[in-house]
């Protein structure tokens, strides 16, 4: 049978022998786990919990029980939490002495990749979640963002895209975590260097509720605004007897003579004057060398 792609294929996109681990591996498949045994994740990458959606959760698992089991690994005499933060929770909220666990065995790294990637797939993470998890899925397991993209599913840029978020102020990832704005408000800004300038227009956003398009607008036309460098001209140097030249010149007009040659030996002479004076005062000195 085909494999499914990655997002369907679970633990089959966290690790090249996830199917290994997952199969052959666990210590004794779905067991009923004493909820007083488990023990947190020291790796959850999830910090926020919506407690009203936990509470719904919690209501739910009361009336029908926990329908999808957790998954752990053994720990000495306790189990610690792979994934199912949110179910094991409310598991506790409503006094659930068990719960149905998937025990398995995984070493520290494995343990916190599975807990990263399980954690991705979540719809309701936040974009700074999904970028956190993504440099963390970087930093500590190792991983590439090509490696990377093809363990959680996603296309290369569009983690380019979360991990950009990272380089924001802090104040505008508080603000994307609090859905002040959106990821496409965000991605926007990113094109402007100054920080305080982003600040600017992330507090333009919640104050006028501006539009993806309209902060788009607004960045392009700061950066159209920005003074195009020149790039420098090639200074010519004169031979040093037409330095000596242009030198002389000048001292017998008593002004700063602009003296040019290009290469073919074509070049000009300048004399600047300052006023109708300053003029009158040159023609005089051209006038004398005429009648000399």
């Amino acid at each position: 049978m085909a494999k499914k792609n990655a997002l369907g294929r679970g633990l089959g996109a966290l690790i090249d022998n996830a199917d290994e681990v997952t199969r052959s591996k666990p210590l004794s498949g779905m067991d009923e786990i004493e909820v007083s045994k488990i023990v947190a994740n020291p790796w959850q990458p999830r910090t926020r919990f919506d407690e009203e959606k936990l509470e719904e959760l919690a209501a739910s698992i009361k009336e029908i029980g926990v329908i999808q089991p957790l998954t752990v690994r053994k720990n000495g005499n306790q189990y610690q939490l792979i994934a199912g933060e949110r179910r094991f929770r409310a598991s506790k909220k409503v006094g659930l002495e068990k719960v149905p666990a998937y025990v398995r065995t995984a070493d520290d790294e494995t343990m916190l990749e599975m807990a990263l990637v399980e954690n991705i797939q979540r719809e309701d993470l936040d974009p700074i979640e999904i970028a956190i998890s993504y440099q963390r899925l970087m930093d500590e397991c190792q991983l590439t963002q090509e490696s990377m993209s093809e363990r959680v599913g996603k296309k290369r840029a569009t983690v380019t895209n979360y991990l950009r978020l990272l380089k924001l102020p802090a104040e505008i990832q508080l603000g994307l975590r609090d859905k002040k704005l959106g990821m496409g408000h965000a991605r926007a800004i990113i094109g402007i260097e100054d920080e305080q300038v982003q600040l600017n227009i992330y507090e333009e956003i919640v104050e006028y509720d501006y539009s993806v398009r309209k902060v788009e607008e607004v960045v392009r036309e700061l950066n159209s605004d920005k003074p195009t460098k020149q790039p420098a001209k090639k200074k010519s140097t004169l031979p040093e007897e037409y330095q000596m030249l242009s030198s002389q010149i000048s001292n017998v007009f008593d002004t700063k003579v602009q003296f040019t040659r290009g290469d073919k030996g074509n070049g000009k002479i300048v004399i600047p004057f300052n006023s109708d004076e300053d003029l009158e005062r040159i023609v005089s000195i051209l006038d004398k060398v005429n009648n000399k």
